[in-house]
């Protein structure tokens, strides 16, 4: 049985969710016959974002990629990514600042450094690697030669893709115990995390939070192309008067917008979604769209995702859903009061596509979809459905294995923060062994 803290805790989350809810049914009925939406939301510790390499060995980001829906990202790198040493520059190659400046002093055999994101720093001024940063910015940041010299020559780190849970209406991937579960997940996988900050209900209803999943492999695959178009813009610069004003014209277009992580350390040839609770739910949508888009994302590539406690219902109660209905932390009434904000009030239905993985016609087919880690808790109402998903990937020959834990419940490996449960760690450690027989450079293969 959980332990008598987690119990404690989930009754308190219960009462203090559920009377929000209510509140928050109530007050969009009340806007709804004004010209004012539904803006209050509970108030969540968040974990400021921290451009050095901590103790953890992990540092991070935020970065917004679509102003007008307030799309967020928290780019989580571990210290793997700046550790490894780069070969000595070849004799012509020049060395330029972050803003494709002056050549500066001659390369050291440490090509990863910390500069200012207020201007053009020269080569080295804060110290090589990832310690002792100064200046306006203090983080880590890789120059443009950064990139050059990672390029094709060293170890290019996966990109593992973050959801959220919450239920669709809460949450945040800035909340302190998000922060720490994806700090985990970086330093286990030796993977690059992007914690996604998707739209939230009522205010942003179904298919909003769904959508904004799909931006983001969008947005990846606009990155990987901008990042190439700066390195062939900066081989034309020195080919004559004609490239370079040609390079700068497409600069004005966007190229001035690489996110530095990535283009010097990510793979997106190797991208891995993970999904929390009703996370899990994006997660699974934003496959089944990738399946659907084939080439048109490349060089996005899919190659796993890992399900953690789905937010999966339907309007046929499973076993689970009988005998656990009063479960801890999210229970089934609080996440039928979840569904009802999410889903717009003319589709409401615990049998739509969004909540019911297996009705008929959800497409694509699921011999189509990629490799699929299950990971359930033995006291989760949701259980049997997640297990019953997994099934039917199985019998069509694709990779989906399940991971229940006992004495779990909704949420124990990702609010571990709070509920610090053995069983936490164990899970993270197993989500990292499975995921890396499918981001492994040499193929499916373990790599401790």
């Amino acid at each position: 049985m959980p332990s008598v803290a987690v119990k404690l805790y989930s009754v308190f989350f219960k009462l203090l969710l559920k009377h929000k809810l209510q509140n928050r049914l109530q007050a969009e009925d009340a806007a709804a016959s004004s010209s004012f939406g539904v803006t209050a939301r509970p108030e969540e510790s968040t974990a400021p974002a921290n451009p050095s390499f901590g103790p953890d060995g992990v540092a991070t980001k935020d970065i917004h990629v679509d102003p007008l829906s307030s799309l967020s990202l928290r780019i989580f790198l571990p210290d793997a990514a700046a550790a490894a040493k780069s070969p000595r520059r070849a004799p012509n190659l020049d060395r330029r600042n972050s803003y494709g400046g002056s050549p500066a002093a001659p390369p050291q055999e440490n090509c990863t450094r910390r500069s200012s994101y207020h201007g053009p720093a020269s080569a080295h001024e804060n110290g090589d690697g990832p310690a002792g940063a100064t200046g306006p910015y203090s983080g880590y940041l890789p120059s443009v030669v950064d990139v050059r010299c990672w390029a094709g020559r060293s170890k290019k780190l996966p990109v593992v893709i973050q959801f959220h849970g919450g239920g669709f209406i809460a949450g945040s991937n800035t909340s302190t115990a998000n922060d720490f579960f994806c700090r985990r997940i970086a330093k286990l996988c030796d993977a690059i995390v992007i914690a996604v900050g998707y739209r939230l209900a009522p205010e942003s209803r179904y298919p909003a939070a769904f959508e904004d999943g799909m931006k983001v492999l969008n947005w990846l695959g606009k990155q990987a192309k901008l990042a190439e178009c700066r390195m062939s813009m900066r081989t034309a610069k020195g080919e004559g008067a004609g490239e370079v004003r040609k390079s700068q014209i497409v600069d004005t277009f966007g190229a001035s917008t690489v996110e530095p992580w990535l283009a010097a350390h990510g793979d997106l040839s190797r991208c891995v979604l993970l999904g929390v609770s009703c996370g899990a739910n994006i997660a699974d949508y934003v496959a089944r769209k990738v399946v659907d888009a084939g080439p048109l994302i490349e060089p996005v590539k899919v190659v796993a995702q890992v399900l953690m406690y789905p937010f999966f219902i339907g309007s046929i109660p499973t076993h689970s859903e009988i005998k656990l209905a009063n479960s801890y932390f999210y229970d089934k009434s609080l996440c039928i009061l979840a569904w009802k904000l999410f889903l717009p009030e003319d589709e409401f239905s615990l049998d739509h596509p969004a909540a019911n993985p297996l009705v008929p016609g959800r497409g694509p087919p699921l011999r189509c979809m990629p490799p699929t880690l299950t990971v359930v808790a033995e006291h989760d109402w949701m259980r049997d459905r997640a297990i019953a998903y997994s099934e039917e990937l199985r019998k069509v020959n694709v990779d989906a294995p399940v991971l229940e834990y006992k004495d779990a419940v909704h949420e124990f490996a990702t609010l571990d923060m709070l509920l610090k449960t053995p069983q936490a760690q164990a899970c993270a450690e197993d989500i990292a062994i499975w995921v890396k027989k499918y981001i492994s450079i040499r193929g499916h293969e373990f790599s401790y």
